[in-house]
């Protein structure tokens, strides 16, 4: 199945950037997100991290 899906790519012209362009995509969401979680303000962690908490009675039958 591999080779008949690589052989089919090869064909294109122009495909090799694809997987460059889906790694820096990657790459950078995470970089985003990980400066996001380090530089998030204590309080609103404390809020968002309370709220399943909250709603914990709400849910009784």
């Amino acid at each position: 199945m591999f080779k008949f899906v690589k052989g089919h790519l090869e064909t294109i012209t122009g495909i090799e950037i694809y997987p460059m362009i889906s790694l820096l995509i990657f790459f950078a969401f995470f970089v985003v997100l990980f400066y996001w979680v380090f530089t998030a303000k204590k309080d609103y962690i404390a809020t968002v991290s309370n709220i399943p908490l909250e709603n914990q009675n709400d849910n009784t039958l």
